[in-house]
């Protein structure tokens, strides 16, 4: 009997078709625990991913809340002072608030993506063990 790669491996001529199902199933529900094992990890490693991307928006919303008091105030006086009316001025600033603002939301939102998110690693795999299952059943 000769071992390969963990799969134990005989003539053909000295196993009846009872053992070779019953090899073949076995081997089918390793592959299907090993799937379910990838699946978890990848998962996990996509809830990581979330929570990372909130983060960042979280701290990015925090840390733009005072950097953008001070700017607003400095730039709206720099405005009135350049000419412009005060509610022109103010608009102006909250203008340009709510751009970076919407940009700093807008990256985070697309780290969560159903394509970022997706266990493409699994599906794969999946795909890979369907079409090797097939050929065993051959």
């Amino acid at each position: 009997m000769q071992i390969t790669t963990g799969i134990a491996m005989s003539s053909q001529s000295s196993r009846s078709i009872p053992e070779l199902f019953s090899d073949a199933v076995g081997q089918l529900a390793k592959l299907v625990g090993n799937e379910f094992e990838l699946a978890r990890v990848e998962l996990s490693e996509k809830v990581n991913q979330v929570g990372r991307a909130a983060a960042m928006i979280g701290a990015g919303a925090v840390i733009l809340i005072p950097a953008l008091v001070l700017l607003l105030f400095a730039l709206s006086a720099a405005l009135i002072r350049g000419g412009f009316s005060e509610p022109v001025a103010y608009l102006f600033t909250g203008a340009g608030a709510a751009l970076v603002s919407g940009t700093l939301i807008g990256i985070g939102l697309s780290r969560l993506s159903g394509d970022a998110l997706k266990p493409s690693v699994t599906l794969d795999q999946v795909q890979r063990d369907k079409a090797a299952a097939k050929e065993m059943v051959r």
